[in-house]
């Protein structure tokens, strides 16, 4: 008898299964919709995907009657000119105070205690004063992603460095390299696709600091759009919306995996293994 934590599926059973759950909730959705529209023409808690069809329709593909905006891709490259903006800066501060501190004993003893501390400071406690700093503009918003996302990048590429083997280190130093040529030769080409991991892990904080941030102070972003129209009960907006940034989220994390793979092929191998 074959025991089921043995039994592996064929590859077209994994992908039914992968879907089953989605094709679930998609029945389960359109039921309680129809059933609730049936008895309230009028009740917007759960639209049906034609009036979520046709709310994307205006946005997407009509222009605003203030602006002139399509608002609907106004709404998303802004958002994604932020993200990507604070997530550079968080990846670049990160490497940098991660593999200084991972690599140089006498900066692990003086800021690694630093960083763990800053690492525990809620990001959001330091929106206000972020306002007050830099005001309600562009740079507040990508200020929050990064110094909410600095810490956990920093804190994990301090780990990895500390756990690549010391034995490398004292190779090269055999063969004649000083600290900067280990740090270039030895340890950042080791780090990238840690790296990358990391940024991959932090996205769905960035993403949270970003759609809080857009709530709070500004005139557009998918955050804003979201929480503008909650005050009319508009789900048939903010349901696509919501589903939108789904799927931007994992198209994005999408691409750096296979960013990965393909700029860092022996670190898939290796993981494969491990």
């Amino acid at each position: 008898m074959k025991r089921l934590i043995n039994f592996t599926p064929a590859k077209i059973w994994r992908i039914g299964l992968a879907l089953l759950p989605f094709a679930v909730i998609l029945l389960l959705y359109i039921s309680a919709s129809d059933a609730r529209l049936a008895e309230n023409p009028q009740d917007k808690l759960l639209p049906s995907f034609s009036q979520m069809g046709d709310a994307i329709q205006r946005l997407a593909f009509e222009p605003s009657k203030r602006s002139g905006d399509y608002l609907f891709w106004q709404d998303t490259l802004s958002s994604l000119r932020r993200l990507g903006l604070g997530m550079l800066i968080a990846a670049s501060l990160g490497m940098l105070f991660g593999l200084m501190t991972g690599a140089l004993p006498v900066l692990n003893a003086s800021f690694a205690p630093l960083l763990t501390v800053v690492s525990l400071v809620p990001p959001m406690a330091l929106l206000p004063v972020l306002f007050i700093v830099f005001g309600l503009g562009e740079v507040s918003k990508v200020a929050l992603i990064a110094i909410g996302v600095t810490p956990f990048i920093a804190r994990d590429i301090q780990k990895r460095t500390l756990e690549i083997p010391r034995e490398q280190l004292v190779k090269a130093q055999t063969l004649g390299a000083n600290s900067g040529q280990i740090i270039l030769r030895v340890l950042i080409p080791q780090l990238m696709p840690r790296l990358i991991d990391a940024v991959r892990l932090s996205l769905g904080s960035a993403w949270l600091f970003l759609i809080a941030a857009e709530a709070i102070a500004s005139t557009d972003g998918l955050g804003y759009r979201v929480f503008l129209v909650r005050r009319y009960l508009s789900m048939d907006v903010i349901l696509p919306y919501v589903a939108w940034i789904t799927l931007l989220a994992f198209v994005i994390d999408y691409a750096l995996t296979r960013l990965s793979r393909y700029a860092f092929p022996w670190h898939a191998q290796q993981e494969g293994k491990s």
